[in-house]
């Protein structure tokens, strides 16, 4: 390996499958039981600042701003939100081929993400990606979210890798990919799952049009 990188490190959510169109899908059909509504609008209040990004809040603040809530209706969407978001999840092509060529090189595989462990277990489990990984690190074991550097250190003292060693490959270069070159990783930014920050000010060592582009990228001689 002429990079000499020992370890992966992966964000979840974008990264490994499309979950902002698993949620749009989830609100499509909240607006389908309510008879009323739009779901792209009901996504971009998951999508604001000062909101958590799975936080059921976002749903009662689109209802009660449509003049739409209800207990019921909210109690019912929350539960369709819930369980439409994992069913609608859908792996990026390449991925499951690309953990296999990582697992049969030996190389140390996580996944690093802002997920509390409950919600991201559904995902890993409706995925059936589980078995790739070493170890999975989730907000609230590291008390803490991208981009806080506190997240990837804690990732590479568990797989007992230095950060030069270390690869991370993520969709966000605010959140992903800025903070793991900070800490002196090498990075991958996955620009096909970047429907957020559109690539602003991204440098990475590398810039995915698909996530299977890794693995010559590790492997170059």
């Amino acid at each position: 390996m002429a990079r000499n990188i020992q370890a992966v490190l992966f964000d979840m959510d974008n990264t490994l499958f499309d979950f902002l169109e698993a949620k749009l899908i989830a609100c499509q059909r909240i607006v389908e039981h309510l008879g009323t509504g739009d779901a792209e609008a009901m996504l971009q209040y998951f999508l604001r600042e000062n909101t958590g990004f799975e936080d059921l809040e976002n749903i009662q603040d689109y209802l009660l701003d449509n003049k739409l809530y209800s207990e019921d209706n909210y109690a019912i969407s929350c539960d369709l939100y819930d369980k439409v978001k994992v069913e609608a999840l859908v792996l990026y092509p390449g991925v499951i081929e690309t953990l296999q060529k990582l697992k049969e090189q030996r190389l140390d595989i996580a996944l690093v993400t802002d997920a509390q462990s409950y919600n991201a277990i559904k995902r890993i489990e409706r995925t059936q990606i589980g078995n790739y990984f070493d170890t999975v690190v989730t907000t609230d074991m590291t008390g803490a979210k991208k981009p806080d550097p506190k997240v990837f250190h804690y990732a590479l003292n568990i797989l007992k890798i230095p950060p030069s060693k270390a690869l991370f490959v993520g969709d966000s270069p605010r959140r992903d990919i800025e903070p793991a070159r900070k800490i002196g990783m090498q990075t991958a930014y996955a620009a096909y799952g970047d429907k957020r920050e559109n690539g602003q000010k991204v440098e990475a060592d590398i810039t995915l049009s698909k996530i299977s582009e890794i693995i010559d990228f590790i492997f170059e001689k």
